[in-house]
């Protein structure tokens, strides 16, 4: 894998991801991040890889499971800022610098690894089939990988839905996207993400089938409910969240509405 890119790293050192999960539309993404991975879980304890997991938010969360839990990613801002973590909260097996192309890790050695953003940072198909095929390796048989990719249209659905057309240097970069998934933020803007590839839903199914895992499952993580209009009232509304919970998982499946989730999720076996 070539070296990560200095304005991938950039972003990650800025500590924008640091408390991201808790604001605004955010916050779906990661109760229903949670809800779709604890599906996948069952009663056993299980030997889990994070592999590009940042801080380790999730990490943490199945590790107060119960579930043994290993983080990894390239950044080592997220991973001091996840050691720092560790005396709050209970202890990683381990936190290592790595990519997801060159797992440090022998065959068959975890029952799950969570890939909740190294696909959309791997630009190129051959880089993420890599990865993928990696994680295929470092898993036991039967064992899932749970992957996540952006939707091809975010760019589109935050111009016209969160108004950042009001920015004309946001419109080149949104064109972009839409002709070939390769998002390039030359703005400066945090908010506007950093370079990636923006996933079409049928590609990211094919590439976790082409890697060569046997089955694979494609859900929408937050479906429409990151688009509705005033979601903060409703989300802090305990009803109308509980509502709009059940009505995603109603829809999380539903072919016709997967492209309009801000994140996609596959799981494959191997």
């Amino acid at each position: 894998m070539p070296k990560i890119l200095s304005e991938i790293s950039n972003y990650y050192n800025s500590g924008v991801e640091a408390k991201r999960l808790f604001q605004g539309e955010f916050q779906l993404e990661r109760v229903r991040t949670q809800e779709l991975i604890f599906r996948f879980l069952n009663q056993r304890k299980l030997k889990i890889l994070d592999v590009g997991g940042g801080t380790g938010f999730y990490s943490f969360w199945l590790k107060k499971l119960g579930h043994q839990v290993h983080l990894i990613d390239p950044v080592e801002r997220n991973l001091e800022l996840a050691r720092t973590q560790q005396k709050k909260k209970s202890k990683l097996d381990s936190i290592i610098l790595a990519d997801a192309c060159n797992l440090p890790f022998e065959n068959n050695t975890f029952d799950m690894v969570l890939m909740l953003g190294p696909l959309y940072h791997l630009t190129l198909k051959k880089e993420r089939l890599m990865a993928l095929k990696e994680v295929k390796r470092i898993l036991n048989k039967n064992g899932k990988v749970i992957a996540v990719g952006i939707t091809r249209y975010a760019s589109l659905f935050e111009g016209y839905f969160h108004g950042a057309l009001k920015s004309e240097s946001f419109v080149p970069m949104m064109s972009q996207d839409l002709k070939n998934g390769q998002h390039r933020n030359k703005t400066g803007r945090f908010d506007y993400f950093t370079t990636a590839y923006f996933h079409h839903p049928k590609e990211l199914r094919e590439e976790i089938d082409d890697a060569g895992f046997k089955s694979s499952e494609l859900l929408a993580v937050e479906s429409f409910g990151w688009l509705i209009p005033n979601f903060k009232n409703v989300w802090k509304n305990a009803s109308k969240r509980k509502f709009l919970l059940n009505t995603i998982r109603k829809t999380e499946s539903d072919a016709s509405l997967m492209a309009l989730s801000a994140h996609l999720m596959a799981v494959g076996i191997k």
